[in-house]
């Protein structure tokens, strides 16, 4: 549906509420320690290491992570066979490393992270509670579950209120296209609004990867607002667009910042459309995927034999029942279904 940033995902599962290392952070914060914790293994990260002590398989859980972090030193997780490895460590990264981080532990583990290339975890014991986890150079601070799930309702709000605006969207260039009085802003309306929708429900979805299963009902909610929306973006771009080509609306749309949505002059030049006053006509490709059990093959005979909408729209039983794989029982079908759309559009 959307395309994801792999890293940021795969780290907010990591450390998602229940997780074992979600639950270890939550006991440090608990018993008022901080602690700097390296999850990896190898001879770089033995290279950056000093003091401390080595435990012989000792199997990584969260309680075992919260007491080890009451010493003053580091610790070191091997993930792959689940063992904590080294405890009580002083890390020795190189001073080199540029870093924006203001605490100690905190430029450690932004250094660390960049020189071995593993996540590290920091946690502070001062103040809030702060969790923060280095990889890549990039910095994912480890929210509350509370707030998380406050900000995940929030954005469900702004997505129903988004969701109903496209289909208000949508009904307006049905209304325009039985009437033969399409627009481009009519066409754009629909796909600004479409792509708004996706970006919300990006952001919605990254927080409930970092709430892992404590908002199933929310993981619902949102999923079936998302319903069709991709596919009514798609069809409406397809029935309006000029050239043929494989990438979606939303890939075209990608480079234009979500504040800039509403410029329907930069959409219309980034798709490709005319000015946004100038009158479109559609193929008929959206209304025909409202069609129930219309094949495929049948859409697309239907869609090269008129190429218009209003010609498929006031075609008589015998014109329908002329294209390849329609027949005379589906003619009657499409017709019955042209006049619903009429008489819905003059009411």
């Amino acid at each position: 549906m959307v395309s994801r940033a792999p890293d940021s995902y795969d780290v907010l599962q990591r450390f998602a509420p229940g997780t074992p290392l979600r639950v270890a952070v939550e006991l440090i914060h608990a018993q008022g320690t901080g602690a700097l914790i390296v999850i990896g293994s190898g001879s770089l990260l033995d290279s950056l290491c000093s003091g401390g002590f080595f435990l012989q398989e000792t199997v990584f859980t969260a309680q075992r992570l919260a007491e080890l972090s009451k010493m003053d030193g580091g610790i070191v997780v091997d993930d792959e066979r689940s063992l904590i490895t080294r405890a009580n460590v002083h890390f020795i990264p190189d001073p080199d490393i540029e870093t924006d981080e203001t605490g100690t532990r905190f430029r450690t583990a932004e250094r660390l992270a960049l020189q071995t290339g593993y996540d590290v975890l920091a946690v502070s014991e001062e103040g809030w509670r702060t969790a923060v986890v280095y990889r890549d150079g990039r910095r994912y601070e480890l929210a509350r579950p509370s707030d998380l799930l406050a900000s995940a309702n929030n954005s469900l709000n702004s997505l129903e209120r988004l969701r109903r605006r496209l289909q208000s969207a949508e009904d307006r260039l049905t209304r325009a296209e039985v009437d033969d009085v399409v627009s481009t802003r009519d066409v754009l309306l629909v796909l600004a609004r479409a792509t708004l929708v996706t970006r919300m429900f990006e952001v919605i979805e990254k927080t409930l990867v970092a709430l892992g299963g404590e908002a199933q009902l929310i993981t619902i909610q949102a999923t079936d607002l998302m319903e069709g929306v991709d596919e009514l973006a798609e069809n409406v771009f397809a029935d309006y667009r000029k050239r043929k080509g494989k990438k979606s609306v939303f890939a075209r749309l990608s480079a234009i910042p979500t504040d800039e949505l509403h410029d329907l002059t930069a959409l219309a030049a980034t798709l490709g459309f005319p000015e946004i006053e100038e009158g479109m006509e559609p193929r008929g490709i959206r209304a025909l995927a409202r069609v129930p059990r219309l094949p495929d093959a049948v859409r697309q005979s239907l869609v090269s034999h008129f190429r218009g909408f209003q010609r498929m729209l006031h075609a008589s039983v015998a014109d329908l029942e002329k294209v390849e794989g329609v027949g005379r029982a589906r003619a009657h079908q499409l017709r019955r279904f042209f006049d619903r759309m009429i008489d819905l559009g003059e009411a």
